[in-house]
């Protein structure tokens, strides 16, 4: 099995949740640089990571290299890493609403790029992966990082970057719609006499556990919606304020204005 010698630029939160599930391949070689030398550090005493002086050191350490830096840092570290880049290279990058374009058009034309969003359940390994390739980038490198980010959840590739988006709205800003879901319901169980830790509990491990049956893919969430429902009973009750309120088109709506706000943020 061959090494795969991995670098991240950036050692925040995402890459330290990928790090985490990275670490525990037999074949993974491990390095970072960061510019705040107390998170660099932190990394590197939690986890398997080889401290780099600067990205030149890193860039000569690996082939492939996560950018796991702010959005607005990408501009400056890719002008940094273009003269130390050869074809060995393959970039990955985290940086949401940054696009492959983007990142070849200051990196140089003939890089092979990676745009993923992941999301924050991966830091309990259950993440979200969207994942599209850009124009230099092959079947391999698209199947290379697809495992990668297998180490923290599930992952699904887009054939489309303009799908990036929609992605991001869905799976990238979901677990935030979520957690307000999962409040709300924990809410409502307190007002009828749950205590706050009960409620949170019923209601997050109910989320949980409908989400693995979706997952489990023999049913439609509608027939799902079905067998739970008993025609007058205290579901179709529920059901019904949901209805009354159109709790579906705010979703909808929801991820419409996420989406487009992705796209207006992309560069």
């Amino acid at each position: 099995m061959n090494t795969l010698h991995t670098g991240f630029i950036g050692t925040g939160r995402i890459a330290r949740a990928l790090i985490a599930g990275l670490a525990a391949k037999d074949n993974m070689r491990l390095y970072g640089f960061d510019t705040l030398p107390e998170a660099l550090k932190n990394i590197t005493a939690t986890y398997p990571v080889e401290a780099c002086s600067s990205i030149e050191a890193l860039a000569e350490k690996t082939g492939l290299i996560v950018l796991s830096v702010k959005p607005y840092q990408m501009e400056g570290v890719l002008a940094e890493l273009k003269a130390f880049l050869t074809d060995k290279h393959l970039l990955v990058s985290v940086a949401a609403g940054i696009s492959s374009e983007f990142i070849r058009r200051h990196a140089g034309e003939s890089v092979r790029v990676i745009r993923v969003m992941p999301n924050t359940p991966a830091f309990v390994g259950e993440g979200m992966t969207a994942l599209c390739r850009g124009a230099a980038a092959t079947d391999a490198d698209i199947a290379l990082a697809e495992d990668l980010f297998r180490a923290i959840g599930m992952t699904v590739v887009l054939d489309d970057e303009q799908l990036m988006d929609a992605a991001t709205a869905v799976s990238g800003s979901g677990p935030a719609y979520m957690f307000r879901i999962i409040a709300s319901l924990a809410e409502g169980g307190m007002l009828w006499g749950l205590s706050r830790e009960d409620a949170l509990l019923l209601a997050a491990q109910t989320m949980y556990g409908a989400a693995k049956m979706v997952l489990a893919g023999s049913k439609s969430p509608e027939a799902l919606i079905s067998e739970v429902t008993t025609p007058g009973g205290t579901t179709e009750a529920g059901l019904t304020v949901m209805q009354e309120r159109d709790i579906r088109q705010t979703l909808i709506d929801t991820v419409s204005a996420a989406a487009e706000r992705s796209r207006e943020l992309k560069k």
